[in-house]
């Protein structure tokens, strides 16, 4: 019963080939240092890959976006093909029409369970103006949701985390 954003995580394996998956395991962590995190299934074809990488991206998708997170989700296919993008940071592809990236250098991984976690350092980050955000609860995608301003959602007298 927990909604999330969707994100594509981007990298350059040890072979210059481009990596991405859609993963929406991604959380904030620090502000000071600027540290975010994500995970990552132990029985992804992509693991080595994300592992050995020293930076990746985190492109945060908008709400036009959803059949490039279906396509980053599926097997067997070039996942690439077609797709637009740039170079970002040492090399880690940024998706053009991202609502947010995040560009970190691989900086800790843990693991836990059945999954890794990903701890990356932000050393740059954007974000698309006026884009919203794709979201993902129960097992669907939400594209059509409204977002209002922070005083027309804001809860008065919540206490700061």
């Amino acid at each position: 019963m927990f909604a999330t954003g969707v994100t594509i995580v981007t990298a350059r394996g040890a072979g210059g080939e481009l990596v991405g998956m859609t993963a929406n395991s991604f959380n904030s962590v620090s502000l000071d240092p600027p540290l975010v995190l994500w995970s990552l299934a132990h029985k992804a074809s992509s693991l080595q890959a994300f592992a050995t990488a020293t930076h990746y991206a985190i492109n945060v998708l908008a709400v036009e976006q959803r059949a490039l997170a279906e396509r980053f989700a599926t097997r067997g296919i070039d996942r690439w093909a077609g797709v637009a993008h740039r170079p970002g940071l040492h090399g880690a592809p940024v998706l053009e029409g991202a609502a947010a990236v995040f560009e970190c250098a691989n900086r800790s991984q843990y693991v836990e369970g059945d999954h890794t976690i990903f701890v990356g350092l932000v050393e740059r980050c954007a974000h698309l103006g006026g884009a919203a955000p794709l979201l993902y609860h129960g097992g669907m995608f939400y594209t059509e949701h409204p977002l209002g301003t922070l005083s027309d959602t804001a809860v008065p007298d919540m206490p700061a985390s």
